[in-house]
């Protein structure tokens, strides 16, 4: 079974709505800017990729309402109304509402157990009954649309809203902070020189509807596989042979070839591990057609949206796939060795009108591995 992509919404350090956010990576804008949120001074790296809503001091709840803006967005391009009470809505999410629980707990503002995940807003704002938070890293998002694509495959449901997002929280940054060797200035997916990775805000919402012959041809694209696994291989580095796994088991649920593959949103998250076993699981998979696919990553210019970064390049590949147009990975000028035959978008946008498939990639903590294979419907 396939189903169609119906509506999409995005909120972003580089720009809100969808078309914003695609035009913003398209033309190379960083969402990169001196650490806002919180004490710098604390702190060896000095940098992130924050959405800057803020009048002043840092405020609650900011995850949920960029949330909503996403979910609203892609309800009214889907055009399923702002009722959702029979519609399961299904968020991805590395951190929730922990922002909120920490200006709580500093005395900074009220904070509501109950709003640390997500169904308590959706159903206030649209009615949602059905709803889950996921709290599973990196790939979070993508893990909630293969829950979303099992819902349409047995019959559970004909439409289903799926969403990612978090927001930086100071004691993640901390933490990042302390792993790296040295303080990341910005995130240079796959560069020799890059340093690790720094965090973004964001959110992204698409909704996902069972593919019928009315709707495909409004449609943004059409989902034909998402493939999950957990190797559990460590608590903080990736396997190479997990996420090749992976992303062999989106390519044959999805009935295609590694040489039917036109475009690929790397994960890429321009830390030294992730990066290099990236590249040597998608070259063991793609073998000989590894230079075929145009390749890119987003957080070259988003920083790491960690919940929602998947959603967020999802949504990428299906402006890119209907418009031709697929942005750059900014500051990538010696890709590492593992990466040196792929075909990155390189200093600016590159354009090319026949992308019928493409792979998104999404890896987290722990080994948690998601590919989504996404089709051009017309």
């Amino acid at each position: 079974m396939h189903c169609l992509i119906a509506g999409a919404g995005a909120v972003t350090s580089v720009g809100s709505g969808v078309d914003n956010f695609f035009e913003a990576l398209c033309s190379g804008r960083s969402g990169l800017s001196e650490l806002r949120g919180f004490d710098s001074s604390r702190y060896r790296a000095q940098h992130a990729y924050e959405i800057d809503d803020r009048h002043g001091d840092d405020v609650p709840y900011r995850s949920t309402e960029w949330l909503l803006r996403a979910i609203e967005e892609a309800v009214r391009q889907a055009d399923i109304g702002g009722d959702l009470s029979r519609v399961p809505v299904l968020v991805g999410t590395g951190l929730r509402e922990l922002r909120s629980a920490e200006l709580a707990w500093r005395g900074e503002g009220e904070f509501d157990v109950a709003r640390l995940h997500f169904g308590t807003a959706l159903r206030e704002r649209f009615g949602a009954v059905k709803t889950h938070t996921f709290a599973n890293a990196c790939s979070a998002s993508l893990y909630a649309l293969a829950l979303g694509y099992d819902y349409l495959a047995a019959g559970t449901a004909d439409t289903v809203v799926v969403a990612g997002v978090d927001t930086l929280t100071e004691s993640m940054y901390g933490l990042l902070d302390r792993v790296h060797m040295e303080p990341p200035l910005r995130v240079q997916p796959f560069d020799r020189s890059r340093r690790g990775v720094l965090m973004g805000d964001g959110a992204a919402a698409v909704v996902l509807r069972r593919e019928d012959a009315e709707h495909a041809a409004a449609a943004l694209g059409r989902l034909r596989s998402v493939s999950v696994n957990c190797d559990a291989h460590h608590v903080t580095a990736p396997d190479p042979a997990g996420i090749a796994d992976a992303i062999r088991d989106a390519h044959l649920e999805a009935g295609v070839q590694p040489s039917d593959l036109d475009l690929v949103l790397l994960h890429g998250t321009g830390t030294l591990l992730n990066d290099e076993a990236e590249a040597e699981a998608v070259s063991a998979v793609l073998g000989a057609d590894v230079k075929r696919p145009l390749m890119t990553a987003i957080k070259s210019m988003t920083g790491h949206t960690s919940g929602g970064s998947g959603l967020l390049s999802l949504i990428v590949t299906l402006r890119s796939m209907n418009s031709g147009r697929v942005p750059p990975v900014l500051g990538l000028r010696d890709p590492v060795e593992g990466a040196a035959e792929f075909r990155f978008v390189l200093d600016q946008e590159e354009r090319d009108s026949d992308l019928r498939f493409a792979q998104v990639d999404a890896f987290g903590f722990g080994g948690v591995n998601s590919v989504a294979i996404l089709e051009r419907c017309s």
